[in-house]
């Protein structure tokens, strides 16, 4: 058995010990699962346009491209997908709150007009430390999302005279789309303690929580477990996520064993990343195993594009060229699939 299947259930016997970390406003079991029957099986990608390397170029007005947004959530669309995972950025609110708003609104618009919801995410403990408002560097080439940003960065996200700052974005955004029912669910932080970050991660983790139920949005929270040696982290996630969302980019194998852990909490699920092909996980030997279990499939990458994420996060390619075989997303710029068998499944699976 791999290490980490114990601490997957040790995990369960730590929450038992951290009830009192739960936040007062979490959804009854039965409120979670009664949303679920609301929604069909939940399918589709995380996603940026081709057009941007971050959430920066995504958001800014200077970069904003609903153009490319419109043209690729068509792509989207074509195959059955019925729901994208978005990440903000607080920079890009720091800049503009009003514009940043309303930006997310006509993105919204785009979405929905292609039959897609939309998760949104907060914070992010992945890749490059510090994120600068302006234009945004150009791709490095080969390398799996060179430009992708932390927010709200590294040393920032640990000093707590940043938490007021931060405390009014996320209530800010949150309290102007809290009744829209084009957003499916909101993600409050993305891979907590990753990048070195570790416990140290769990005030702020703690702060988006207590900040989200609040405002009390009709939409659910969640924070994905991701890394199943991070006790403290895990537990607090766990205890105060409406809806189970989690990572896995193992095979097939390894991943039913996470999902039928994670299922005795008898809440919706939805893993929120997955689709590494160089790692063996893959459409053909997942996402027909995610919809037999009635979980979310959201698959890391739409479309190839300036986050380079059709290379490996640890194999950069020097000099740019195609890697011998895409580590994450579905199509060409142009719209073409990268595997044809790939797309014809996915819609299969969407009866489409």
């Amino acid at each position: 058995m791999k290490i980490k299947y114990i601490l997957l259930a040790a995990l369960f016997i730590t929450v038992t010990f951290h009830a009192s970390a739960q936040i007062a406003g979490k959804w009854s079991i039965e409120k979670a699962n009664s949303w679920q029957k609301e929604h069909p099986w939940i399918n589709g990608a995380n996603f940026i346009p081709s057009s941007a390397i971050n959430q920066l170029e995504m958001w800014q007005a200077s970069s904003f491209d609903p153009q490319t947004i419109d043209r690729e959530l068509g792509w989207a669309e074509g195959i059955g997908f019925n729901t994208m995972r978005v990440y903000l950025h607080s920079l890009a609110y720091k800049q503009d709150p009003a514009g940043f708003k309303g930006r997310i609104d006509q993105y919204l618009s785009i979405a929905d007009k292609h039959k897609i919801k939309t998760i949104f995410v907060f914070f992010d403990d992945c890749w490059n430390k510090i994120g600068v408002i302006g234009k945004q560097p150009a791709p490095k080439p080969g390398i799996h999302n060179s430009g992708w940003v932390q927010d709200p960065g590294d040393p920032n996200y640990r000093e707590t005279e940043n938490f007021p700052a931060l405390e009014t974005y996320v209530k800010d955004v949150m309290r102007h789309f809290a009744r829209d029912k084009r957003i499916l669910l909101w993600d409050l932080y993305n891979e907590p303690g990753n990048s070195g970050k570790l416990d140290t991660s769990l005030p702020l983790l703690t702060k988006v929580f207590e900040w989200a139920r609040q405002v009390n949005p009709d939409q659910p929270l969640s924070v994905g477990l991701w890394r199943w040696d991070f006790e403290k982290l895990n537990a607090f996630q766990v205890l105060n996520s409406d809806i189970i969302t989690y990572h896995d980019y193992e095979a097939s194998e390894w991943h039913k064993r996470v999902l039928q852990v994670l299922k005795t909490h008898g809440r919706p699920m939805i893993c929120t990343e997955y689709m590494a092909r160089t790692n063996n996980s893959t459409f053909a030997n997942t996402m027909p195993m995610l919809q037999k279990e009635n979980i979310g499939a959201i698959n890391w990458g739409l479309v190839s594009g300036k986050t380079n994420t059709i290379y490996a996060w640890d194999k950069p390619v020097k000099d740019g060229a195609q890697p011998e075989l895409w580590f994450h997303d579905i199509f060409w710029p142009d719209g073409r699939p990268y595997r044809i068998e790939e797309t014809d499944l996915i819609k299969k699976l969407n009866n489409k």
